[in-house]
């Protein structure tokens, strides 16, 4: 009977020992998701135009493209003329510009390679509501050019070799004019700086929806001509080629690319600006050629 007793508190003892052995020991962790693995070199230079910038569409997009990779962008917005320079020099890893004229000689001289259509709005022509021009009567952006150079209004140019001084200087060719003097003025900078010296001068000028749509509380400036399809204006996204420039990121510039023209983003540039100002300022282009537009 005694020794029943004694194995009996023997083993209520040991049981007693596990379980405050077992209570003392930290439980393992619940395995976490681990965060998007830091990407050798995270560091991107991604030179544009500023209406990607002025518009705030970027401000969408980077951090979203961040996020999702690990890398880290450096946005440069100095207009696509200035973007496809820095792009020749190979001092940007990746390009997000609107001049495809332009653009074909990086493509064809292979310093831009994995090219690739993304998006597209449309020019349109602003001026003071007066309208004293009366471009508003005209059909097309040939018309309103010759329009404003025969009355004494005042054009603001940006005069910058962006991709939005590139259309106008073409218009003005196809007009067959060459305007100068005090009635044409030069910013020399972006397209929300451009437009606000045109609000203030009473002046018309040439600008991309997108700017104009996300700028116009601060206007005085209507649309007065638009739905020209000369005034077209689409966006390719391009790598810089490491081939010819080995520091460029390659890896960064090819993840970005990627990310433009995939089916989420391209859903998100669809839907940008919507709920602000009641219509796309974009449209997404990805997998479709110029020719489609």
């Amino acid at each position: 009977m005694k020794k029943k007793l004694k194995l009996g508190l023997s083993l209520l003892l040991i049981a007693i020992l596990m379980i405050v052995v077992g209570c003392g020991k930290t439980a393992a962790p619940t395995p976490q998701a681990t965060d998007t693995p830091k990407p050798a070199n995270p560091d991107l230079i991604l030179a544009t135009t500023t209406s990607t910038v002025d518009s705030g569409l970027l401000d969408v997009l980077v951090p979203d493209f961040e996020k999702k990779t690990g890398y880290k962008v450096k946005t440069i917005p100095n207009g696509t003329g200035a973007a496809l320079a820095m792009g020749e020099k190979g001092e940007a890893d990746v390009l997000l510009v609107h001049a495809p004229a332009s653009e074909k000689k990086l493509v064809d001289n292979q310093t831009a390679i994995n090219y690739q259509l993304v998006m597209h709005n449309d020019f349109v022509i602003v001026g003071p509501t007066a309208d004293p021009a009366k471009i508003k009567e005209t059909k097309t952006a040939v018309d309103a050019f010759n329009a404003i150079n025969a009355s004494s209004s005042t054009f603001v140019s940006r005069g910058d070799d962006s991709g939005t001084d590139k259309m106008e200087k073409a218009l003005w060719k196809k007009a067959g004019l060459k305007p100068s003097g005090s009635k044409y003025l030069e910013s020399g900078s972006s397209m929300g700086q451009t437009l606000t010296m045109a609000s203030e001068k009473d002046a018309y000028t040439l600008t991309d929806r997108a700017t104009y749509l996300a700028t116009k509380k601060n206007l005085k400036l209507d649309i007065l001509l638009e739905g020209d399809a000369a005034l077209l204006n689409i966006y390719h996204v391009m790598q810089v080629n490491p081939e010819k420039f080995t520091k460029v990121n390659a890896a960064g510039a090819k993840a970005f690319v990627e990310y433009m023209i995939n089916a989420n983003t391209q859903k998100l540039i669809g839907d940008f600006g919507k709920d602000k100002y009641g219509e796309a300022l974009f449209y997404p282009d990805a997998g479709k050629k110029m020719e489609d537009l």
